[in-house]
């Protein structure tokens, strides 16, 4: 039996236990970061050869050559042909409804003229290349492949380059039929921090992109932070969270396998259940005791939601969007009869699943919005990853010889008063008067 632990937001304590329960440790390990500042100098002045080192020594994997971490493209549309009727529908229609909704998100250059005849404005582009790192070995994520790579091919991305580690030689066709389908253009069979070397700094190989994204262990994230700069990436990810809020009127079963979806993820992952209700809560708990024992991943689940699970009592349901708001959670399902009475007040969450019957897993696959989230109250100031991601942003501004004569006084006045002359003179230069 697993009894989560109970709060109780009418407790004096409350506060205290609340910080206590989802404190994440986000600091470096400094053994994982040494090794990984090594690794990325090696890849860095030495290329493929430090590529083939890792390779040997961390995927047990030999090569003669760097060429020889690349998969052709043939075999990833092999790969696609060769799955099953069942599995190719499945992939295919998540490709779909996943690059339907990032259209939407497309940005469009834009521009204005003032009352000066000066034209001003926006110009949008897309990246010239981005990298995507993909888990890999026995693992098989062909989501993250969509995730990651149709937004970037939404965008407009020049080249999409995807890491994939193959360990003992172990790589997932179905991960392969994924990078096909997405349109990912280059794959090499890298993983670790040697991959995000190979991704920010090129080599003899390996192209150099302008942007890392996608998920991984901490040498993964460690490396990611480190390259930061050189490179953009999407963001340095902790454990994954889900937060239910519930008004005790959906099917306790569902709620349970809930928060178990989260669990199941590594024993660091972190569920947590709101509600008003006492003797709901009692319900979720012994559904919980009961479909606990059937979870393949059962220990997982046991271990994440002792550690870091909660049940927690609220005043009510608006109680528990100010908790939800604080924690700022990476998924939020509203498991309530009425979902848009609480929508306007949700402030911060890296998802919103809307009502009893929509589950968090089909975020995570084929509902459409991305499933790479801000976790660790990140989302109060970073948002899901899409098509915004891989575009970028230049100013235009176009100045009129009349508007040069008002922006060119402004600009020197203000340019003295920062004692910068070179900036005043620049400006006055082009004034007539």
């Amino acid at each position: 039996m697993t009894t989560l632990r109970r709060l109780d937001s009418t407790q004096v304590d409350f506060d205290r236990a609340l910080d206590a329960l989802t404190e994440w440790d986000a600091a470096l390990d400094t053994a994982v970061d040494s090794a990984v500042r090594e690794i990325l100098q090696r890849v860095r002045s030495e290329g493929d050869s430090a590529l083939l080192d890792f390779t040997a020594r961390f995927d047990r994997v030999n090569c003669d050559s760097a060429a020889e971490l690349e998969i052709a493209p043939a075999r990833m549309q092999a790969a696609l042909e060769a799955l099953d009727p069942t599995t190719r529908e499945a992939l295919t229609f998540a490709a779909q409804r996943i690059r339907e909704y990032h259209q939407h998100q497309l940005a469009e250059s834009w521009s204005y003229t003032d009352a000066l005849g000066n034209r001003l404005g926006q110009k949008v582009t897309p990246m010239a290349r981005a990298g995507i790192y993909v888990p890999g070995g026995k693992a098989s994520y062909p989501s993250s492949v969509l995730m990651n790579a149709l937004p970037a091919r939404v965008a407009g991305v020049g080249e999409i380059i995807m890491t994939v580690p193959a360990p003992d030689g172990e790589l997932s066709d179905l991960v392969l039929a994924a990078a096909a389908l997405a349109g990912v253009d280059r794959v090499f069979t890298l993983g670790g921090a040697q991959a995000v070397a190979a991704l920010a700094y090129g080599t003899q190989t390996v192209p150099a992109v302008d942007k890392i994204v996608g998920p991984g262990n901490i040498y993964v994230a460690t490396a990611k932070r480190a390259v930061f700069g050189t490179v953009g990436i999407d963001m340095v990810a902790g454990p994954s969270e889900i937060l239910v809020i519930a008004d005790g009127s959906t099917d306790p079963d569902w709620v349970a396998m809930d928060l178990f979806s989260q669990a199941e993820h590594d024993e660091n992952a972190q569920s947590i259940l709101l509600c008003p209700d006492a003797g709901y809560l009692d319900q979720v708990q012994a559904s919980i005791d009961r479909l606990l024992s059937d979870m393949p991943r059962a220990e997982i689940i046991r271990a994440s939601l002792a550690g870091r699970g909660a049940m927690i009592l609220t005043r009510d349901l608006a109680d528990a969007v100010a908790i939800s708001n604080r924690l700022a959670p990476e998924h939020l399902e509203l498991s309530v009869a009425d979902p848009e009475s609480l929508l306007p007040a949700i402030e911060h969450a890296g998802a919103i699943f809307m009502g009893p019957w929509t589950s968090e897993a089909l975020g995570d696959y084929c509902a459409g919005p991305n499933h790479v989230l801000p976790t660790s109250r990140s989302a109060r100031f970073s948002s899901p990853l899409g098509v915004y991601d891989f575009q970028k942003r230049s100013s235009v501004i176009h100045c009129s010889p009349e508007g040069v004569e008002a922006l060119g006084k402004v600009a020197s006045v203000l340019a003295t008063g920062e004692n910068l002359p070179a900036h005043a003179r620049s400006a006055e230069l082009r004034l007539k008067n």
